[in-house]
C-alpha cells in the first residue's frame, strides 16, 4: 500500500511541476508581449496569442490578469529573448529558447548542463540549418469538415492539417503565422494554441540507451525557469 501511495504522490507532484512550469512560461510570454505592444489585447496580436495559449493550459484568469498588470508596471524589469544552440551526445542538435532578466545567469546554467551531460554549447547560428521555423496552430475539432477547412485555409498559408485526438493541428510557414492567426480568429474557430516552433529538417536515429542519455540533458534544460522551449533533431 505504501509503495502505491508513494507512486501516486510522485505522479501528483510531477503533474504539479509540469503545470507550474507551463504557467511560468505563459506568464513570461504575456510579459514580453505587453512590453512590446502594450496591455490591450485588441491592438496587440502577440498578447492575444499569449493569452490564448495561457488559457489552453488552463491558467486561471486571475493569474493571466495579474501577469498583464505586472508587465505593465514601470518597475517591472524587462525580459530578453535569447536562443542558445548546442550539440548533445551522439551529435544531436539542440536549440534552446529562453526568456530571461539575467542572460549571464542563463548562459552559465545552459553551458553547465551541456558540460555535465556530454554535450557542448555552440555558437549562435551554428545549428540554424537543422531546423525550420513553422507556425503551428491547434484548434478544437468541433464537427469541423477537414476537407472544407483545408480548402478555406490554403489561401492563408495552410501547408498541412493533421488530426490529434479531439483537435486539429495546422502547419504554416513562419511568414504566414500572422495571416493564419487572423484567419482563424475571423472564422471564430476555437483556438487552443498558436506557436512558432522549430521543426527539424531531418532527424537522427539512436539506440534506446543513447536516446536516454540525450533525454537526460533535454530534461535538465527544460527544468530551468529561464528556458521557454527546447527543440532537438532526435528521431
Amino acid at each position: 500500500m505504501g509503495r502505491v501511495f508513494e507512486k501516486r504522490k510522485y505522479k501528483m507532484f510531477a503533474r504539479y511541476d509540469k503545470m507550474a512550469k507551463g504557467f511560468t512560461r505563459a506568464g513570461k510570454e504575456i510579459a514580453i508581449a505587453v512590453k512590446l505592444g502594450g496591455a490591450e489585447p485588441q491592438g496587440n496580436s502577440r498578447l492575444r496569442v499569449a493569452i490564448q495559449n495561457a488559457k489552453g493550459i488552463n491558467m486561471p484568469k486571475d493569474r493571466i490578469d495579474a501577469a498583464i498588470k505586472r508587465a505593465s508596471s514601470k518597475d517591472e524589469k524587462g525580459l530578453e529573448e535569447i536562443v542558445y544552440e548546442g550539440k548533445a551526445a551522439h551529435g544531436i542538435g539542440i536549440l534552446i529558447e529562453c526568456a530571461t532578466d539575467n542572460p549571464t545567469r542563463t548562459v552559465a546554467n545552459v553551458r553547465m548542463n551541456f558540460n555535465r551531460h556530454g554535450g557542448e554549447l555552440g555558437k549562435t547560428g551554428s545549428l540554424d540549418y537543422l531546423f525550420e521555423r513553422k507556425g503551428v496552430f491547434k484548434i478544437k475539432n468541433e464537427n469541423v469538415n477537414l476537407e472544407d477547412l483545408e480548402f478555406e485555409l490554403i489561401d492563408f498559408g495552410a501547408e498541412e492539417i493533421e488530426t490529434d485526438e479531439d483537435a486539429l493541428v495546422i502547419y504554416t510557414a513562419f511568414s504566414d503565422f500572422g495571416k493564419m492567426q487572423k484567419a482563424l480568429e475571423t472564422k471564430h474557430l476555437n483556438i487552443i494554441s498558436s506557436e512558432l516552433e522549430r521543426v527539424p529538417t531531418s532527424t537522427v536515429e539512436l539506440s534506446d540507451a543513447e536516446i536516454e542519455e540525450v533525454m537526460v540533458l533535454i530534461g535538465k534544460l527544460e527544468e530551468d525557469d529561464d528556458v521557454q522551449n527546447v527543440y532537438h533533431n532526435l528521431k
